[in-house]
């Protein structure tokens, strides 16, 4: 077996949230290109007939399932899914996520539970489902497989900055939930995550038209440059594929070198003010 063979997924099956555009799009094209099977699943069923399309293109079957995958019966349903139709269950890709950031204040209770359960609760729920169909999966000694779980973090999971609270608090749990989840499913399931630096994708489309903001990003990345979603896709593709079979309960730092936020949201310091006193 070449090194390269080892970055090969050839005829595994993989399930990828969050699936219609940037990183779970660029993953999921990725993945078939490495020789996978895809079930692809987020809110707008164009989109991911579009990442279908390219996944038909790259020789393998794409199985398209759109869904609210903020409703975790939905996102659990992956799994099934790509059971019933494509006869085994080999990744999974946590890739479902996101909170806008918030002033402190401006973070109740209700937002930050929020942003737990869309980054954190629908990882689990996936994952939970998948874990018995994937060791379900494992065929004959001879050609049992190392199954894989790559959830989607955030550098905001290790970093500190302003706005963040909520959705940096998400990204931590989550990339703390991919450790545990590794020590509890090991050896037959590896389970890793990616901390996520700033990428090209529609979430950041506003910095391409605000050339002082995306020079001032790239100014503060060591790399100079902001991460295009290919970026992450190809670490998921070496945590999901026999590259990584020594790999588990760990973070992948892809991010450009960052050790502290490259976007300053410019919040400005917290001012006594009687008007905002208890009464």
């Amino acid at each position: 077996m070449s090194i390269l063979d080892r970055f090969t997924l050839t005829d595994h099956v993989a399930v990828v949230t969050g699936a219609g555009r940037g990183i779970g799009a660029a993953t999921a094209i990725a993945l078939a290109e490495a020789g996978a099977d895809v079930v692809i699943s987020s809110r707008t069923a164009d989109q991911l007939e579009q990442v279908a399309e390219r996944i038909r293109a790259a020789g393998r079957r794409a199985v398209v399932v759109p869904a609210n995958l903020a409703h975790t019966e939905a996102v659990a349903g992956l799994a099934q899914a790509a059971y019933d139709e494509l006869g085994r269950l080999d990744v999974v890709v946590n890739n479902v996520g996101g909170t806008i950031p918030n002033a402190f204040l401006d973070t109740d209770v209700a937002y930050l539970e929020e942003a737990f359960h869309f980054n954190v609760a629908t990882a689990h729920a996936l994952t939970r489902a998948a874990v018995p169909l994937m060791l379900a999966s494992a065929g004959e000694p001879e050609e049992q497989r190392q199954k894989s779980v790559v959830s989607i973090s955030s550098a905001m999971g290790r970093l500190t900055g302003r706005g963040y609270l909520a959705y940096g608090t998400a990204k931590a749990a989550l990339a703390h939930w991919s450790k545990l989840a590794a020590s509890d499913l090991a050896p037959r399931i590896r389970v890793n995550g990616i901390y996520v630096g700033s990428v090209m994708t529609s979430a950041l489309e506003f910095v391409a038209g605000v050339p002082e903001i995306k020079q001032q990003m790239e100014e503060t990345t060591p790399l100079g440059s902001i991460g295009e979603a290919e970026d992450i896709a190809a670490a998921v593709v070496y945590l999901s594929s026999r590259a990584g079979k020594y790999v588990t309960g760990k973070m992948l730092e892809v991010d450009g070198g960052i050790q502290a936020p490259n976007l300053d949201l410019n919040l400005p310091d917290l001012a006594p003010s009687a008007a905002d006193a208890p009464q």
